[in-house]
């Protein structure tokens, strides 16, 4: 199974949030450290928020701050969330698997699908920023902004 970017990028914001300690960055601070766009760290902060991870403050001295229930965030439940109920394989989509009535591959798969958000389910995010890879994070800084010259 592989993840949505979407999904990949959930869980590094996240984690980036996991290791700050007093200074609350901006989503553009967290696109910029991440090195991917803005717009899509814009909608992954708001889908955020909406599941009550992650609260955005407005105004000087705002930013982006984890919530206690984004610390403890399973990260089994949080794929399951991100990921959608879908099936591994699309057996019913615009062109019908003729094998789907009596396919025992399709129910392989979801039991697979299953396993894996499984063995993420006992993590939590503030597992996922252990050493090393907390003070890793704590080390990344935001290159030059997009189209600027670096030296």
């Amino acid at each position: 199974m592989r993840l949505t970017r979407f999904t990949d990028l959930a869980l590094r914001v996240l984690m980036r949030l996991a290791v700050e300690d007093a200074d609350l960055p901006t989503t553009r601070d967290v696109a910029a450290t991440m090195e991917v766009p803005y717009t899509h760290t814009a909608k992954v902060v708001a889908r955020l928020q909406h599941l009550g991870l992650v609260e955005a403050r407005r105004g000087r001295g705002g930013g982006l701050a984890l919530t206690g229930a984004g610390r403890s965030a399973s990260v089994g439940g949080l794929v399951r969330e991100l990921e959608g109920a879908g099936d591994v394989v699309d057996c019913e989509g615009a062109a019908p698997c003729p094998l789907r009535a009596a396919c025992l591959l399709r129910g392989a798969l979801r039991r697979a699908q299953e396993a894996f958000f499984a063995s993420l389910d006992p993590l939590t995010v503030n597992d996922l920023v252990a050493a090393p890879t907390g003070p890793l994070l704590l080390g990344l800084s935001a290159g030059p902004p997009s189209g600027a010259a670096r030296t």
